[in-house]
């Protein structure tokens, strides 16, 4: 059950990051606070990493869960870009609910690539993410 802990801190951290990025990208380049943005996090990350002796394992990891690790970062760098660029241009409420969006493209892509099942909950959950977002947006 610890994984729901997480994942609701991570969803309250990721609305703060929208509100918290729309104030600081008022007056700065979008791919600016986007590096910035990124600095922070390598710094905050490696810290975390090295202050709980975790470092060690980074030489077991095999050049497959690296390739992956390295295609993750280089997707997460282009989301952050995005969607930093559209929170200059657009309304956090409106931005957020799009970006959103990822959850029923994962959930698409999950069932491509992983294989995993399409549950009639799952596609349930997925088209209501979606008319979701249609309705805050339009």
């Amino acid at each position: 059950m610890m994984w729901w802990v997480y994942a609701l801190g991570s969803a309250f951290f990721a609305a703060l990051t929208a509100v918290f990025a729309k104030i600081g990208v008022s007056n700065v380049n979008s791919d600016l606070a986007t590096a910035i943005r990124t600095v922070v996090i390598l710094v905050v990350a490696w810290g975390i990493t090295v202050a709980r002796g975790e470092l060690q394992g980074i030489q077991a990891i095999s050049r497959h869960s690296m390739s992956f690790l390295i295609l993750s970062g280089l997707a997460t760098g282009l989301s952050w870009i995005f969607y930093f660029k559209a929170l200059k241009l657009g309304k956090v409420s409106q931005v957020a609910p799009v970006d959103k969006l990822s959850v029923a493209l994962t959930i698409l892509l999950s069932i491509i690539f992983l294989h995993e099942d399409l549950t009639l909950k799952t596609a349930v959950g997925a088209l209501l993410i979606i008319g979701g977002t249609l309705v805050l947006i339009l």
